[in-house]
């Protein structure tokens, strides 16, 4: 550790992103990327951004950006906030709404970034437990709390909160700031943005990374009600006024103008995901009902632990977490049909193997 370092550093302990191995011919399912790609428009888009023009700066707001996501969701352009990802738009959510003098809530499984950024910003917290079948119980809510955040669907389990609890969430703390954190939820969930006009106090974050085929990228967005709004933008032009570069800007707007390329990839997604869970559960896993682009799955006789590892030597990457709750399980991003098919087959013949 360097003795340069500030306090702060010396305490964090930093989030963990997923793997990302440079192996050839490899099965990628790690990280929850969209299989298909972005659209074709979004490159062309692109392309014909990268031009002389890249010598000046992008625009600071975002302008049209912000306007395409405000009429794919029916919202003014002032409930509109885009950042360079759905991570930095957390972290100006939690800076700027979630500081607070009373406690943050949120789940003991969900996103691994929030502690880490309740740590970064000194940011007092409270994680409630899941139920046993890890679903969310909006009852065990009920603690004075200086705001609430949650992943629907929920990482990595997959399961989502239905929208009515959403509201109930809402009406139940409607002094404090509900989080509801949608990085999956075109893969099946119930977005809450339609109760934004009735509830100043949500705000929900998505990103382009995962049903828009952009992790690569970089952009997300948030949308609230604009005085929620203003306050975001106070801090990020306190912090980096031009969030998000030329090509960006041109590529997330080019993403959302293709609605029809994002309906089919995402569906796509969705049916290979439930032929998935059918053919995991026909190899004995118990898999955990899934609106995202990934499964939770749990074998009911074999170690996760050595599952992963006998998967990766056979090239294909999975992820693992060792951790309370989740040791038996294996999180597997959902690939082509392709991708998906050779998993089952590899881990039948894993299966198969005599016990050592």
């Amino acid at each position: 550790m360097s003795r340069f370092w500030s306090d702060i550093v010396h305490q964090l302990t930093p989030y963990t992103p997923g793997e990302q191995p440079k192996i050839d011919n490899l099965v990628k399912l790690n990280t929850n990327e969209n299989p298909y790609g972005p659209s074709p428009k979004v490159i062309e888009a692109i392309a014909a951004a990268n031009h002389d023009g890249l010598r000046k700066y992008p625009d600071p707001n975002a302008g049209e950006l912000k306007q395409t996501i405000a009429n794919h969701f029916g919202l003014s352009v002032d409930s509109v906030f885009v950042g360079n990802s759905s991570d930095e738009v957390l972290a100006h959510v939690f800076r700027g709404l979630l500081k607070q003098d009373r406690p943050l809530l949120f789940p003991d499984i969900t996103y691994s970034f929030y502690p880490v950024y309740c740590a970064l910003f000194d940011i007092a917290y409270q994680q409630v437990a899941l139920r046993d079948d890890f679903s969310l119980n909006i009852d065990d809510y009920s603690a004075d709390n200086g705001g609430i955040i949650f992943a629907n669907p929920n990482a990595p389990t997959g399961i989502a909160v239905p929208l009515a609890d959403i509201k109930t969430l809402l009406e139940r703390h409607s002094s404090s700031v509900i989080v509801v954190d949608e990085a999956y939820v075109d893969f099946g969930g119930e977005s809450a943005v339609s109760l934004i006009v009735d509830y100043p106090n949500l705000v929900v974050t998505q990103t382009l990374s995962k049903s828009r085929g952009l992790a690569g990228l970089r952009v997300g967005f948030a949308l609230a009600n604009p005085e929620l709004i203003e306050g975001l933008e106070r801090i990020k032009n306190s912090f980096h006024p031009y969030t998000l570069d030329a090509l960006a800007l041109a590529g997330a707007q080019a993403a959302f103008l293709d609605v029809d390329y994002f309906e089919q990839s995402r569906q796509k997604v969705i049916d290979t995901r439930e032929r998935t869970t059918v053919g995991l559960q026909k190899l004995g896993f118990t898999v955990l009902p899934s609106s995202a682009n990934f499964v939770f799955a749990a074998h009911q006789t074999s170690d996760a632990g050595a599952l992963f590892m006998k998967l990766r030597e056979r090239g294909i990457v999975v992820r693992y977490f060792d951790k309370e709750r989740l040791s038996d399980f294996l999180r597997i991003s959902i690939g082509t049909d392709t991708e998906m098919q050779q998993l089952l087959s590899v881990l039948a013949d894993i299966l198969s193997e005599p016990a050592q």
